[in-house]
């Protein structure tokens, strides 16, 4: 840690013995980001991270960040209403919090508004949100949204402001977001916070790889030498029979579907734009890496559980790796308390030169068209969020109550910075899960991919029109 933060962390000691009392609102993970920060899951504070930073040390040179100017309006007393499927409120739960709880408690003063968190059960929050805005009748001046329904449909309809002339100022934004994420003939509509639990990699049990002898994990990646063949092998080294009695009785991976993490690891998808990608040769590549994972028997077998299977076997403690996301680790060591669990990247495959974590439910904030001055709302947003952090950089304080070893936290900080965003579930009838059973079940890559190529382009065309 910079001696800069450690005199900033004095500062932020004396605004928390002078802040009011600090309730806060209740959210996953202990710190900032979204608990998977997708369509499916979590709590999150209203943050904001820079989104693109590398996982190195990069000085902050505040002279190079554009802000926008002061801006002077008066909204009349307005609700300002803040829509997602939990509640934003911003938690004073760290100096970075108390910050931009006192940024906002400033702007409603100077603009003269309120603003309202609106929490909508996830079940029926698409349904809702989507028919609102259909309406004409927004349920909200900012809303969350997926970019499954959103990109193309939503935008396609004109229903969604373009907001990326408004998020230039990158302490405030996150500009992967904007500007890759969640674009549309080249406009951005979407904007967010901070994505850390959306980091997505290796989970490990050290304890057990030492008990093993297996070679420590981190000296694969430390080697630049973590790939799909030497996780394979690391996997294998890990079934056995200690006992001797004829059975396996500890193994070495338990996911046995790792087929986005195969996508995302090679740096392709199943789907571009508005077209199949299974032709790709990274795709292809990847696919041949499930399959082989499959014919050679390297995972855990399926006891007949659900998708929460995998992560039940790593609980167990007799299982080495487990493929799953950040916002799952608090669980894990409620679970496994004498267990040593560490992290490392998914490892990279033979078209990737960097480590990637994905997701392929994203979600962003948005600004329905029917909203006016949209400018004025992302200025709010801006201003809430610029703040002169404590931390060394984003989600510090968050990975710090996760990790306490400097591997896993790079590690983490690494695939963070390299996220990729893959869009198949965007396609409603593209039949992604039937793709991946047989891919699962030992159906070869090429009869699937000649199979579905077909049936993923009339998928897509339903969506953005042949």
């Amino acid at each position: 840690m910079r001696i800069r933060t450690l005199a900033m962390l004095l500062c932020a000691l004396m605004l928390l013995l002078a802040a009011c009392g600090g309730g806060g609102a209740k959210h996953d993970g202990g710190g900032s980001g979204n608990a998977g920060g997708s369509e499916s899951a979590g709590s999150t504070d209203a943050g904001a991270d820079t989104g693109g930073e590398p996982a190195g040390e990069a000085e902050d040179d505040e002279d190079d960040v554009y802000r926008t100017p002061e801006m002077d309006f008066d909204l009349g007393g307005k609700t300002i209403r803040i829509v997602s499927w939990w509640d934003m409120t911003i938690p004073e739960d760290n100096p970075d919090n108390i910050q931009r709880k006192q940024n906002l408690e400033a702007l409603m003063k100077k603009h003269n508004f309120k603003v309202e968190y609106i929490a909508i059960d996830y079940g029926e929050y698409q349904q809702k949100v989507t028919a609102s805005l259909l309406a004409g009748e927004p349920i909200g001046e900012i809303v969350r949204l997926g970019k499954t329904y959103t990109i193309p449909a939503l935008v396609k309809q004109d229903l969604l402001w373009p907001i990326d002339e408004y998020t230039k100022n990158a302490n405030a934004f996150n500009q992967k977001v904007t500007n890759e994420y969640f674009t549309y003939n080249g406009r951005g509509y979407g904007f967010s916070e901070n994505h850390a639990n959306l980091v997505q990699g290796i989970f490990y049990n050290r304890t057990l790889m030492n008990q093993l002898g297996i070679k420590p994990l981190q000296e694969y990646v430390n080697e630049d030498n973590w790939n799909w063949d030497t996780f394979i092998q690391v996997a294998k080294d890990a079934n056995r029979d200690t006992n001797n009695d004829g059975k396996l009785d500890t193994w070495g991976l338990a996911n046995r579907g790792l087929l986005e993490f195969a996508l995302a690891s090679n740096n392709t998808s199943l789907t571009k734009d508005d077209k199949q990608n299974l032709d790709d040769p990274k795709t292809l590549e990847s696919l041949n890496f499930v399959s082989r994972l499959v014919t050679e028997q390297v995972s855990r077998p399926t006891e007949g559980g659900d998708w929460t299977e995998p992560g039940q076997f790593f609980r167990q403690g007799n299982t080495l790796m487990y493929a799953g996301a950040l916002w799952e680790l608090s669980g894990i060591k409620t679970d496994m308390p004498d267990a040593d669990i560490g992290f490392v990247p998914f490892p990279k495959g033979p078209s990737a030169t960097e480590y990637h974590s994905f997701e392929a439910l994203y979600q962003a904030l948005t600004i329905p068209k029917a909203i006016p001055n949209p400018e004025q709302l992302m200025y709010i947003w801006e201003k809430i969020n610029d703040i002169d952090s404590v931390y060394d950089y984003p989600d510090q304080g968050w990975y710090e109550t996760l990790f306490t070893n400097e591997d896993d936290i790079h590690n983490a900080r690494t695939v963070a910075a390299n996220m990729l965003v893959l869009d198949h579930h965007t396609f409603p009838n593209l039949g992604y899960y039937d793709f991946e059973a047989e891919l699962n079940n030992g159906v070869s890559v090429s009869t699937v991919v000649e199979k579905y190529k077909p049936v993923f382009q009339a998928a897509i065309d339903e969506v953005y029109g042949s």
